[in-house]
């Protein structure tokens, strides 16, 4: 059972016990990330998270604060995402001081260096090259610009070239003051803590966290489709990636259990749907997923894929087959048991780690109204029926909701041979 606690200055403090473990995980999430950008300063979010750990004036530089967390084993990172960013360090149960101390630190009294800020203008630019490099990984980032266009939703994290090479320090104190503040974040503590010493700590670390009032969004979703949209990247190569969904539902919309058991359905394992039609009976594919992000004001259903140039068409009539298959005869008790005993059994096992456990609980804060508990989100999953899944793939699987991104040899889709529909 998790505790949340609220101090003073406004900081949420959640406490989530996990029996058995010798590890404490840290994480701070602030409710802020590339969809609070606009067009001048997109990839800031991200580009600040890096500098938390480049100096504060108790560790004045990156290699203080590395090699003491080196010296006791801990892992640490950060991330960057379009509603939230997150800090945090796992560390064994004897070092959970040091890991609250780092984290409040790095929180408080960063010094943004300018120095520092040059050289890491380097690093965040090979980061991107890194992931427009990689089809895997670059993949995502089209898709959501082929659903969200030109909108701060539909922006990548990392951001522009040009925004990477020209924000000033001032830029990052402007955006730091603005974003992030006790009301804002969500301390999580998760392991091998017990409430009384969370809470203690939590105040005697974090107190002092300045009080600040978050700007609304910048980003509003393009939610205006009305037909089927493709966007392609040119990539030469033998291998097209694609990722091809739909527009779904926001976190909170009851629909969304029953969306994450669809997309398990068809690409969620090994034994799923579309891996074994792509992969094992087609040969057509190495990799094969489907999933269902969630944000506060949207959320879509894709699947993705590496295929042959020459068999694109075949893999993308495969996917709107099985798409339409279940539009139209929806799921087996069978098939619909063997999926939440499947969900059942990976939250089980993500919950043995105090670092998965950390994540489920902040996020939980940040974007719900409440913290579900992971055995009521077991409960919702289990108290899902054949006809809710047909209905929401009825709902979602039509062709106003249609988008394709692609990454190959394609300069426009014109260079395509096929049209997009489910009919």
């Amino acid at each position: 059972m998790y505790k949340q606690k609220k101090l003073s200055n406004g900081l949420r403090v959640v406490t989530a016990p996990v029996k058995g473990t010798k590890t404490v995980t840290v994480l701070a999430m602030i409710a802020t990330g590339s969809k609070y950008e606009n067009r001048n300063n997109n990839g800031i979010s991200h580009f600040l998270e890096h500098m938390f750990f480049k100096g504060t004036k108790n560790r004045p530089h990156t290699l203080d604060i590395a090699e003491e967390l080196d010296s006791v084993g801990a892992e640490y990172n950060a991330f960057t995402d379009k509603e939230c960013t997150g800090y945090w360090i796992k560390t064994s149960g004897e070092q959970k001081e040091l890991a609250l101390d780092v984290v409040s630190d790095i929180l408080m009294n960063s010094k943004f260096s300018g120095e520092e800020i040059e050289r890491e203008r380097g690093v965040i630019m090979e980061e991107r090259n890194m992931y427009h490099n990689n089809p895997m990984m670059r993949i995502d980032d089209l898709f959501e610009q082929c659903l969200y266009g030109d909108t701060p939703a539909g922006w990548e994290i990392v951001g522009t070239k040009k925004n990477i090479q020209n924000l000033k320090r001032s830029d990052f104190i402007d955006y730091f003051k603005s974003q992030y503040g006790a009301e804002n974040t969500v301390l999580c503590l998760a392991g091998n803590i017990s409430e009384r010493d969370s809470e203690k700590l939590a105040a005697k670390y974090f107190q002092k966290l300045r009080k600040a009032k978050p700007r609304n969004k910048a980003g509003v979703k393009d939610d205006k489709q009305k037909g089927a949209k493709i966007k392609t990247e040119y990539k030469k190569g033998e291998q097209v990636n694609l990722s091809l969904g739909v527009r779904t539902y926001p976190i909170g919309d009851p629909r969304e259990y029953a969306l994450e058991i669809l997309s398990v359905i068809l690409g969620g394992s090994m034994s799923s749907r579309l891996f074994t039609e792509l992969r094992e009976r087609h040969g057509l594919a190495y990799y094969v997923r489907t999933d269902s992000p969630f944000y506060s004001d949207s959320g879509y259903l894709t699947t993705e894929a590496g295929v042959p140039q020459a068999k694109l068409k075949q893999a993308v009539q495969i996917i709107l087959k099985e798409y339409q298959k279940i539009k139209k005869e929806g799921v087996s008790e069978k098939e619909l048991q063997k999926t939440k005993d499947l969900i059942k059994g990976k939250t089980l096992i993500r919950l043995e780690s105090s670092d998965r456990v950390a994540n489920w609980y902040a996020r939980q804060a940040i974007f719900r109204k409440e913290i579900i508990e992971w055995k009521e989100f077991l409960k919702n999953i289990d108290k899902v029926s054949s006809p809710d899944i047909k209905e929401v793939a009825q709902e979602i699987f039509v062709d106003s909701k249609l988008n394709l991104a692609l990454i190959g040899p394609y300069k426009s889709k014109k260079d395509l041979n096929f049209n997009l529909s489910l009919t």
